[in-house]
């Protein structure tokens, strides 16, 4: 792939981020991002970066060199389309895996306090002479009372994870 290609050419013509970044007069973070794929450069920045990296921009699309194409930015324009559709997928993929965490964060909160709720804290009629029974109800009101502190605000943040993470498509 395009990132792929962007790193292992920089790196065999002997060049740092940042070097390649000031002579295509960009910052090393936009570097960084295209060998991660994270983005891509546009048409114009990939003919300055195949000028950069003095390799056709057939290679760095990763193709083998062949005879010239009649309109080679119109087939920069569609791979990077290609790439840039990808990019888009992968980043919908990881909003849709939050949301469901979150999901599943908010549902864990409910049945927890549904649970809590119903047990009504049984723990406080226990004799606490014996050592044993002593540190079970003593972790039992401890789970108990930082559920009860940190759980409106975790279903908060679970709340509003989900519906900043919700886009109709």
């Amino acid at each position: 792939m395009l990132y792929e290609n962007i790193k292992a050419i920089r790196k065999s013509r002997g060049l740092s981020q940042e070097e390649l970044a000031v002579k295509l007069n960009v910052v090393r973070q936009t570097i960084s991002k295209w060998e991660k794929g994270l983005s891509v450069p546009d048409s114009d920045m990939l003919l300055s970066l195949s000028e950069a990296l003095e390799t056709p921009v057939s290679t760095l699309l990763g193709e083998a060199v062949a005879a010239p194409e009649v309109d080679d930015l119109r087939a920069i324009a569609e791979k990077l389309e290609i790439i840039n559709l990808q990019l888009v997928q992968k980043k919908a993929e990881r909003r849709t895996i939050m949301q469901w965490l979150l999901i599943l964060l908010w549902l864990v909160i409910a049945v927890t306090f549904a649970v809590l709720t119903v047990w009504n804290s049984p723990y406080l009629g226990w004799d606490y002479t014996d050592p044993q029974t002593a540190v079970v109800g003593v972790a039992f009101h401890a789970l108990e009372w930082v559920f009860v502190r940190l759980a409106p605000v975790a279903l908060l943040g679970a709340i509003i994870g989900i519906f900043s993470t919700w886009r109709s498509v």
